[in-house]
């Protein structure tokens, strides 16, 4: 019996940037495409910043990446 269905997984990330919520997705999802092939999608599962004498000093980001299992 042959199936041609494709298989993913999600894999949880948290990266962060001291500029904004869009950069700490950017590093989370350039480090992920360093280890995982086959990527799919991303989902932003959680925002949170970082805060210091009344400052945020870091944008933080936990992002589902999704991608495809090889055969």
């Amino acid at each position: 019996m042959r199936s041609d269905g494709k298989v993913a997984r999600i894999t949880e990330v948290v990266s962060g940037s001291p500029k904004s919520f869009e950069d700490a997705i950017m590093v989370g999802f350039k480090r992920a495409s360093k280890t995982l092939r086959g990527i799919t999608g991303l989902k932003v599962k959680e925002q949170r910043c970082k805060v210091e004498d009344g400052k945020i000093i870091e944008y933080r980001v936990t992002l589902e990446v999704i991608f495809v299992l090889e055969s």
